[in-house]
């Protein structure tokens, strides 16, 4: 150990021996109880490490059961580590994570006790052949996140006792050999993220012990086995984003906690048993081409049911959905329901994600919605609903966002939207709102963009949220009178459409002041004077206004493509997601 501090000059990581002579005490040292006569653990990990040349060192510590040299920046393992740290029957664990490792995976000679291997997160690449089958011990690989290609590897280890194998995001191609069968002690497989292509061998369900098989992102294909209906150990099947098709299995999720199968083109109706389980709690058959009804028999632990973009038809069992106290995630957009939403739903107490958008559903929104109080997202668009917006939408404090555009809503927007304080992105656009803008409105603190284009709106136009970036839409509305001035204080917002109204009066000069403005629609009013100065990146358009002269400025004649909003932004709208769903990941809590 006093060789090892020398050559790491190991200061810095309180491996003074001057001030420490007991290795035992230093930081990410382990040794063994009672007495801590022997080292058993050496932890190095993120400590800033570049050079290797320490390794073959580690191999004189003849007692050393686990290293630890993840999160650093190491190239190489030296052949002096391999050659010396395999003649250490007692070593368990290596974990060499998260480094710069590049070139061919080394080969592994010797490593009798070797249970545990972590090359995950490096650069190491080219094909998998022996370099590993001598590993007698081996019980989990971890060669994730690399540049491997060729074959998915089979000589992992001649006992065969391996449990876990973690090949994700490499580029693998070729089959899932039938080989892999032959270890029968497997509980975990991830294949995810490569090219491995063909039909997953029916064998696979002979794997008696797996409990979790991820096979996403690849370019499988043919039908799910039904073989693993079998496997009364598997709580977790990924296999989305492949080529699979037919039928979904009868009897898979038996024993599943977790299914995701979404974008795929499976087919033909969901089986009235897939959603039952009592241990099920996550199903994601989104972007499918399943037909029928939803089955009416679910799980009550269900926790998120995703089953959008398919051809769902008949009403949406809500007697039965009403039922789950834990669902926080229900989403079945883009399908052909139909029917009433109901007033039910409001059971639905932990839910948190509403998306019932691009359906065919009719009537009113329930006020009993307004009882939703954790609820984030509500997705109601491009559906046949009518009637007015209940003003018990307010009490859904949480809300970040409101899209219940393109129906045939009426009335007025109810001033109580405006305690939504955030609410992030509200749009109502498309339906048949009349009366005014709420004059509070502009305390809507959290508000990035609002959909008001192609309702029936008129009068003022109040103090907007200065926190308005996205996008501002007042189009096809009937608005009239000079643009209002307090518009010149959106000095953060990207995109302004006033486009076919009855405006009046000239093009305000603050416009040209909006320093993030991109896109300026200003078309079919009835605005006169000269057209302002605009920069050369933001796009105007004042077609259809009669009374307008052509600016001297060929910067505001900007006829260019429309320009999208900032990556900013869209960032900001992305975090929001992404916190979406590490709260999915949270609630689930399904083993990685």
């Amino acid at each position: 150990m006093i060789n090892l501090s020398k050559s790491l000059n190991a200061t810095s990581m309180s491996w003074d021996i001057n001030k420490e002579p007991n290795p035992c005490l230093w930081k990410g040292v382990s040794c063994k109880p009672p007495s801590n006569s022997s080292v058993i653990q050496i932890s190095l990990s993120g400590v800033s490490l570049s050079s290797s040349d320490f390794l073959p060192l580690v191999c004189q510590i003849e007692s050393l059961q686990i290293l630890d040299v993840s999160g650093n920046r190491l190239s190489k393992i030296p052949s002096g580590f391999l050659s010396d740290c395999g003649k250490l029957d007692g070593l368990k664990l290596l974990n060499f994570s998260y480094n710069n490792l590049e070139g061919p995976l080394p080969v592994f000679v010797g490593f009798a006790g070797l249970e545990f291997l972590d090359l995950s997160h490096n650069r190491l690449s080219g094909a998998i052949d022996l370099e590993l089958d001598g590993l007698v011990g081996l019980k989990s690989l971890n060669l994730s996140l690399n540049r491997f290609n060729g074959s998915v590897p089979t000589r992992l280890g001649k006992s065969k006792v391996l449990k876990e194998l973690k090949l994700s995001m490499n580029m693998f191609h070729g089959i899932i050999p039938v080989e892999v069968v032959g270890y029968r002690n497997l509980t975990l497989i991830d294949f995810s993220v490569n090219n491995i292509s063909g039909s997953v061998p029916d064998r696979i369900g002979a794997l008696s012990k797996l409990e979790v098989l991820i096979l996403s992102s690849n370019n499988l294909s043919g039908e799910i086995p039904q073989s693993l209906s079998n496997i009364t150990s598997l709580t977790r099947f990924f296999a989305n984003s492949n080529k699979f098709n037919g039928p979904i299995p009868a009897g898979i999720t038996k024993h599943l906690r977790n299914l995701d199968l979404c974008y795929n083109t499976l087919s033909g109706s969901i089986p009235s048993d897939l959603l039952s389980p009592l241990n099920l709690q996550t199903v994601d058959l989104s972007n499918n081409r399943l037909n029928g009804s939803i089955p009416t028999a679910l799980s009550p632990s269900l926790v998120r049911l995703r089953l959008g973009s398919n051809s769902l038809d008949y009403v949406i069992p809500t007697a039965a959905i009403a039922t789950l106290q834990h669902l926080t995630y229900l989403e079945l957009e883009n399908n052909t329901l139909t029917g009433l939403i109901s007033p039910e739903l409001c059971y639905c107490q932990k839910l948190m994600l509403l998306n019932l958008a691009q359906n065919q559903l009719s009537g009113s929104l329930p006020m009993e919605l307004g009882k939703l109080s954790h609820l984030q997202v509500l997705k109601l668009e491009l559906n046949l609903l009518t009637g007015q917006i209940p003003i018990q939408i307010a009490q859904m404090s949480k809300l970040s966002i409101l899209n219940i555009s393109w129906n045939s809503l009426n009335g007025s927007i109810p001033p109580s939207v405006a305690s939504l304080k955030n609410l992030v992105n509200m749009n109502l656009q498309g339906n048949n709102l009349n009366g005014s803008i709420p004059e509070n409105i502009g305390s809507m603190t959290s508000l990035m963009e609002l959909q008001l284009g192609e309702n029936h709106l008129s009068g003022d136009i109040p103090r907007m949220p200065t926190t308005l970036q996205i996008a501002l839409n007042l189009s096809s509305n009937l608005f009239e009178g000079h643009i209002p001035v307090t518009l010149a204080k959106l000095m953060g917002l990207e995109i302004l459409d006033l486009s076919n109204n009855k405006f009046s009066g000239e093009i305000p000069a603050f416009f040209g002041q909006l320093g993030a403005l991109t896109q300026l629609i200003l078309s079919k009013n009835q605005l006169s004077g000269e057209i302002p100065k605009f920069a050369s990146w933001v796009f105007v358009n004042t077609s259809g206004n009669e009374g307008l002269t052509n600016s001297t400025s060929p910067e505001s004649k900007n006829k260019g493509k429309p320009i999208a909003p900032s990556i900013v932004v869209l960032a900001v709208v992305a975090a929001f997601f992404a916190g979406v769903w590490t709260l999915i990941a949270v609630s689930v809590n399904v083993r990685g």
